[in-house]
């Protein structure tokens, strides 16, 4: 739902984040990065971020230590199938099932710290998310999407599938050629000087090729993320009409999946919701302009959290 991330943006401080896991809802494994909080002000409640489809927590790390130092303890973490979490075994990839594992990490998260965290989900980390809060109101805190919402274009989600798809059997013969495939597909962006953060996405399996670290099932499985998409938009529409926490939508002003007829339709579901257009980025808004994107999420969680708190 999302594609790749590129290089990526690496933290630009001192915040760095530790591996931690959580067990999803199937028992699988669930690998994430967690940034403390420095202490500044009154606590606050954890930021879980979640990304977007064939990405991995790594693409949250520049905004994890962003809200680590704004005093958020931020925990990113790699969906099913995806980074170092586990493939699981029966291949289910739906979106019933990404909720079940976000809705496990976030008791957790309650369990360890007394309160619920607020989640930042991107493209299907965000549906994944509205999905688990929809079905169980009060699971977040709040809810931030990012460049998501129930109605989506479709012409932009098949472009993305197809990059997606297009070698994820085949693999790269070098980073270089990986880079260049990223390069093709995000015209509008700078080509990074350094390809640490692509080589994050990758993995070399034992023909020495490079290949996405995410599981093909996630689209061509058994249980695909993309089944019965003719009836998803109800299911997400429901999900999104039961939700009373606070949100945030924050759109790529040149996105591909959410133009405006998308945003009207989100507002008319969930006319309490804040929103956030992001000039110059496309749907991986994160990675298209994040300093403006990690103000925007800022300014949302200190607003809601911060100043409630004192």
């Amino acid at each position: 739902m999302t594609g790749v991330q590129g290089a990526g943006h690496e933290p630009h401080h001192r915040h760095r984040g530790h591996r931690v896991a959580f067990v999803g809802a199937s028992g699988n494994r669930l690998v994430g990065s967690r940034y403390e909080a420095d202490a500044v002000g009154p606590p606050a409640p954890t930021a879980l971020l979640l990304h977007g489809g064939g990405q991995t927590r790594h693409a949250w790390s520049a905004t994890a230590a962003r809200l680590a130092a704004a005093g958020f303890t931020a925990i990113a973490i790699d969906l099913r199938g995806h980074g170092d979490s586990d493939w699981v075994e029966d291949g289910n990839y739906s979106f019933a099932s990404f909720a079940a594992d976000v809705g496990a990490v976030a008791d957790a998260i309650a369990a360890e710290t007394g309160r619920r965290p607020v989640a930042i989900g991107a493209s299907l980390g965000g549906l994944s998310s509205m999905v688990a809060l929809g079905n169980r109101p009060g699971a977040f805190a709040a809810l931030v999407l990012v460049d998501i919402t129930p109605k989506m274009n479709m012409d932009g989600v098949a472009d993305i599938n197809r990059f997606m798809m297009s070698k994820a059997y085949e693999g790269f013969a070098s980073l270089e050629e990986a880079a260049d495939a990223v390069a093709a597909y995000l015209p509008h962006r700078p080509r990074p000087k350094s390809l640490d953060g692509l080589r994050k996405n990758l993995r070399e399996r034992a023909d020495g090729r490079l290949y996405w670290h995410w599981d093909p099932r996630f689209f061509d499985g058994p249980q695909p993320v993309n089944a019965a998409r003719e009836s998803q938009y109800q299911e997400f529409r429901a999900a999104a009409e039961n939700i009373r926490e606070p949100m945030l939508l924050v759109r790529g002003r040149s996105s591909e999946l959410v133009g405006e007829d998308e945003v009207r339709d989100f507002r008319a579901i969930c006319p309490h919701a804040e929103y956030a257009d992001i000039a110059g980025a496309r749907h991986m808004v994160a990675g298209d302009k994040n300093d403006v994107f990690a103000r925007t999420i800022l300014e949302f969680m200190m607003r809601r959290f911060k100043a409630a708190a004192s």
